[in-house]
């Protein structure tokens, strides 16, 4: 299969070096690893290129971009050029170039029709400004990000899968944990996939980032078997005709009915098959889905909706089980067909499936337990990059974050400050500290956020206003105290004195000096 999941995977896992290239109509995008780490990437996409990412992420001027021609060197990067001119410093260099190979390598992941060449040679990494990526990093992401597509299928229905590494158990979900522990080689995907009651969008995807961060490794689903040559019996074969004793007249003419009992056996143990198939479809229903019952996708069409319905009406339908069954599995054989038919019913109607779905995307207790802690976790590590002044890295674990959760009015509150610190984005900060007070209007910081922002832009009346909110809230709270030049509280004088925010934005008037009379 054509996809840079599985490319990042051989070259990761086999700590290969090399320059990948990506091919798509007029884009060309080229990845350069080092010991299965990306260390450098170029693309011919506008949006991708450092001049654009520089400008976006507020890093050079207007003018400096319209004119950025002017400042490129023979046999020099942009960036280097830049650098040189004072125009940008190393360190806002370094962490754009890495945003910038973030994002050519995670645009790839949604497309498996390009077309790849790798080519393994030594690749010296950019010494000036050390870049390194995490490939699998890159995996995880980028999986995560792109939309289930029916290539993932195609490439491992057939196989098995079977259980390999485990060194990246811990970037799975507590689902994707329960569909890895269950897979054990003994049977191939799509066997896997229909007796596990799964959604199969959810399966395809889950199962294609084991592959890719190696949690599992695929084997062929069919066992390579010698072919005879011409005119040349296989030997057991020839084994047992020589001692297969020949048959009399009589015995020709008799009907074979050592082989219709076999049929009936057979006949009889599909059937016992079939119930306790649907017996234990019933025990599932619960965690069953309506495209999971009628195993197909969410993006199937009405056509493909009623094909499925209508083999399972073969296979399932209440009248294809024996009458002499006991009652409690009638009943399930029942519930079964009812739970398969309101399916059909609601995803073969536009308006009825659209209201599903709308219902169906909204996460469960469990799922939104799982959907928290890794907000926490993303919001956690850009707390941490704040403080280390990386503000650009610190952005796109933020808005992850958001993403995940938006309610919580500390991620917020982080966003803004964070976005303040990226002139680009003042505008969005406003935004975003305004949100944090919206979600939690009785929290001072929230207020001081925003005061500290509007101090900092020069709208004084706006940041007085802010900063007296939060000290309504909490008149000790010494950020606001801080932002208002007070290092502490006048005892004396009260609460009253810091309120009235005299001298606030304004320099201290100096005593004039009197004059001496001649």
């Amino acid at each position: 299969m054509e996809h840079i999941g599985h490319h990042l995977r051989d070259i990761y896992f086999n700590k290969k070096n090399g320059r990948l290239v990506f091919k798509k109509k007029s884009v060309q995008k080229y990845l350069f690893f080092q010991e299965g780490l990306l260390v450098y990437a170029k693309t011919t996409h506008p949006h991708e290129l450092i001049g654009e990412i520089l400008y976006k992420r507020g890093k050079i001027s207007s003018e400096i971009y319209s004119n950025i021609d002017e400042y490129i060197e023979p046999m020099k990067s942009i960036g280097a050029c830049l650098v040189e001119n004072d125009i940008l410093s190393k360190k806002d260099l370094h962490d754009c170039l890495m945003y910038q190979m973030r994002e050519i390598t995670l645009n790839i992941f949604p497309h498996f029709d390009g077309k790849f060449d790798f080519k393994e040679k030594k690749v010296e990494a950019q010494e000036e400004f050390e870049l390194k990526m995490n490939t699998p990093d890159l995996i995880e992401e980028g999986i995560r990000r792109m939309n289930y597509n029916p290539y993932m299928e195609k490439f491992m229905q057939k196989k098995i899968p079977y259980a390999k590494g485990k060194d990246f158990l811990d970037r799975l979900t507590k689902k994707e944990k329960e569909i890895l522990d269950n897979i054990d080689g003994s049977a191939s995907a799509e066997a896997f996939l229909l007796s596990a009651g799964i959604r199969p969008e959810l399966f395809w995807k889950s199962l294609y980032l084991f592959y890719c961060l190696d949690l599992v490794d695929v084997k062929d689903g069919k066992g390579k078997e010698k072919i005879p040559e011409k005119n040349e019996k296989p030997k057991k074969t020839a084994e047992i005709e020589k001692k297969k004793p020949k048959k009399t007249a009589e015995e020709e003419k008799k009907p074979a009915v050592a082989d219709k009992e076999v049929v009936k056996k057979s006949a009889a143990d599909e059937k016992k098959r079939k119930i306790a198939e649907v017996v234990k479809m019933n025990d599932y229903l619960s965690d069953t889905d309506y495209y999971q019952i009628l195993n197909v996708s969410q993006s199937a069409s009405q056509n493909e909706i009623k094909k499925a319905y209508f083999q399972l009406v073969r296979n399932y339908h209440p009248d294809r089980f024996p009458r002499s069954l006991p009652s409690d599995i009638k009943t399930k054989i029942e519930n079964v067909f009812d739970y398969i038919t309101q399916a059909f019913q609601t995803l073969s109607n536009e308006k009825k499936k659209l209201e599903y779905d709308a219902k169906k995307d909204t996460p469960s207790e469990l799922d939104k337990k799982e959907i928290e802690n890794k907000a926490e976790m993303k919001y956690r590590h850009s707390r941490l990059l704040y403080h280390q002044e990386k503000y650009d890295e610190a952005l796109m674990f933020l808005e992850e974050a958001v993403r995940l959760r938006s309610n919580k009015a500390s991620y917020f509150l982080l966003l803004g400050k964070v976005e303040s610190k990226i002139p680009s984005f003042h505008e969005k900060a406003e935004e975003d500290f305004k949100k944090a007070i919206e979600i939690e209007p009785w929290n001072a910081e929230n207020y001081v956020g925003l005061g500290k922002f509007y101090k900092q832009e020069g709208l004084l009346v706006k940041a007085r206003r802010h900063l007296k909110k939060a000290l309504d809230i909490d008149p000790e709270h010494k950020g606001a105290l801080k932002a208002l030049e007070i290092a502490e509280k006048p005892k004396k004088k009260g609460i009253k004195r810091i309120l009235s925010f005299d001298g606030f934005g304004k320099t201290k008037k100096q005593p004039t000096k009197k004059k001496k009379k001649s």
